[in-house]
């Protein structure tokens, strides 16, 4: 316990002192396979129920067949598999019934392509009992765009069931996905309708990026962590690197720092959709593995965490994460200037400390990793340089979490 308690306070200064504009941002330990006894297909975009005694997927999201299913919690990784959920599924092809998710008082909210486009808010409300959606209607409100070729494609409800997170996305037929995406939030004015919150834009002005897919938004119980998925906006090839962000504040009424990268897979092993705990102890999110998709799971760590920077410096992305022996450095926009890259064991040593001179047509580096003490479970990548602020993030060593 002695040592664990010193550990914490000398990675609380190392964080501390890094930037006086820093927010921190939670990190997790190894990934765990969720096993969902009796289940014999996809599992995709979890939602953990607040109580956390039920986990809601769908199957495949192929848009022709795609239904929502529960099981119920055995522990924390093993659930039984349940069938249907009831009340929430069209009955005949083509049809989609997805991305789950509940408040606290069981309100139930998930999408659907029913009667699209005749009706254009497509956005669906019920009561969830033991397994049965029941008083199922629409989700009204001017957050829904009724503009042909716009939906609905994901969202996050609060916890007390105040704030609806959502996820308007325009689909052409033409572009592999959506082809553009904005989040927002919108307040509660009664059970079936909801207006955009009018402290939207301000709330997500560090969040929303023109030059990203965003989706699957996920808001912590206290509304003070913001987690989603996405992508660079570009034709989708095998080098996309999907991303789970989260963005954090230290009040509800703050906005949200800019988004610190988790977890990144290219599309062969597809992430995608986090979902947490109440307690935000757990965070679950799907992945894709050959033939299928399978949810999955990792605990929070509370005493690592990664530090995002509010400021001015570029968009930048440090992966793979978790890494063995290399790392890419990448950012969003060319620049010229001398980056000073530093590496820093949790304890505060500094491992690495380099100069790199960056022109104009450039933006990644590569860097070796450097040795560390066997068992050491991740490391700190800071970055500096002329005309932006500090960044640094934290990787995750690959050999920590093998077998």
């Amino acid at each position: 316990m002695i040592r664990i308690a010193r550990l914490y306070m000398m990675l609380s200064f190392v964080l501390i002192t890094i930037s006086a504009k820093s927010q921190i941002c939670p990190a997790y330990g190894p990934e765990i396979e969720v096993t969902i006894t009796g289940l014999s297909f996809d599992a995709m975009e979890p939602f953990i129920s607040p109580d956390g005694n039920y986990l809601f997927f769908n199957n495949l999201n192929d848009g022709i067949n795609t239904k929502l299913f529960y099981a119920t919690r055995i522990n924390d990784s093993t659930f039984n598999y349940m069938g249907e959920l009831s009340g929430t599924n069209q009955p005949a092809p083509p049809h989609l019934d997805a991305v789950a998710d509940m408040d606290s008082l069981n309100n139930f909210y998930w999408t659907s392509t029913r009667d699209y486009p005749a009706q254009l808010d497509n956005l669906y409300h019920g009561i969830f009992n033991s397994g049965h959606v029941s008083g199922i209607g629409r989700v009204r409100g001017d957050f829904n765009k009724n503009i042909p070729g716009w939906l609905i494609m994901d969202h996050g409800i609060s916890y007390d069931g105040q704030y609806l997170y959502y996820n308007n996305a325009r689909f052409d037929g033409v572009c592999q996905g959506a082809c553009e995406t904005e989040l927002g939030v919108a307040q509660k004015v009664n059970d079936s309708t909801f207006n955009k919150h009018p402290n939207s834009d301000y709330l997500l002005q560090h969040v929303n990026d023109t030059n990203y897919i965003y989706y699957a938004p996920c808001i912590t119980s206290d509304n003070l962590e913001l987690y989603f998925t996405r992508y660079p906006k570009a034709e989708i090839t095998p080098s996309t690197l999907f991303e789970i962000c989260v963005s954090v504040r230290s009040s509800t009424s703050d906005s949200f720092s800019t988004p610190a990268v988790l977890f990144s897979e290219y599309i062969a092993d597809l992430i995608e959709a986090p979902t947490l705990t109440q307690d935000k102890q757990a965070i679950y999110y799907h992945r894709k593995i050959p033939g299928s998709h399978k949810i999955v799971m990792r605990y929070r760590d509370n005493l690592l965490s990664i530090e995002n920077t509010e400021g001015n410096y570029p968009a930048c992305r440090v992966y793979p994460n978790p890494a063995a022996e290399r790392i890419t450095i990448q950012w969003d926009s060319p620049m010229d200037s001398h980056i000073t890259l530093d590496i820093i064991s949790l304890t505060g040593q500094i491992l690495l400390h380099e100069v790199h001179e960056v022109f104009m047509n450039e933006n990644q580096l590569e860097i070796d990793l450097p040795l560390v003490e066997e068992g050491a479970p991740a490391l700190l990548v800071r970055i500096s340089g002329h005309g932006f602020d500090t960044i640094t993030k934290k990787i995750l060593l690959l050999h920590n979490i093998l077998p």
